[in-house]
């Protein structure tokens, strides 16, 4: 950036210190120049690189409040990777009871209802006719194990509709007891 700044303030100076004449050649070979730079051609570079971009800043943020939640509970589990070896965009953060204490933005993105809609509700709102209740029981027995665990089920959005979401629960420990659940979840394809 300085350098850049440098540079123009040089060119600055060496303009002004020409005259009309070779001030406007100057120009028509800087027009000359500029008209053989291709135009971008689609925006699919470029969009895909700041998604990807702006995706880790999210999560990068969710992970910080997530080690805040760990700090403040004394949580013993490795939360970094955890993020790590599961491929998310939902988080939810469920106490003892399984209700929900926090969600992420992409909780939001996937399902429609608001952070202040889920707050002191069991995830059990997001179900419907077509969730497993076979499902459903494997959950609680696998819950009651203490074990991370990884399942599939059918979700509903607020709109209604239905999704696979692929769901990893890990038990959150303090003092070798289970405080919190944390499930990160992302939507699949059958």
């Amino acid at each position: 950036m300085k350098q850049d700044l440098n540079n123009m303030m040089c060119l600055d100076v060496y303009l002004s210190g020409n005259n009309l004449k070779k001030l406007n050649k100057i120009e028509r070979t800087l027009e000359d120049e500029c008209s053989k730079v291709m135009p971008l051609i689609s925006w699919d570079m470029f969009s895909d690189q700041y998604f990807k971009t702006l995706n880790a800043s999210r999560q990068c943020m969710d992970l910080k409040k997530i080690k805040q939640f760990a700090k403040k509970h004394g949580w013993k589990n490795d939360i970094e990777s955890l993020f790590k070896s599961v491929d998310f965009s939902t988080i939810i953060l469920t106490d003892k009871k399984q209700k929900i204490v926090w969600v992420n933005e992409g909780f939001t993105t996937m399902t429609g209802y608001t952070k202040k809609e889920a707050l002191e509700k069991t995830a059990d709102f997001l179900q419907g006719p077509k969730t497993s209740k076979k499902t459903k029981a494997k959950i609680a027995i696998l819950l009651k194990q203490n074990k991370p665990f990884q399942t599939r089920l059918i979700n509903y959005r607020k709109n209604t509709s239905e999704y696979l979401c692929e769901v990893h629960i890990f038990p959150l420990i303090s003092n070798k007891t289970t405080t919190h659940y944390i499930a990160l979840e992302k939507e699949v394809l059958q």
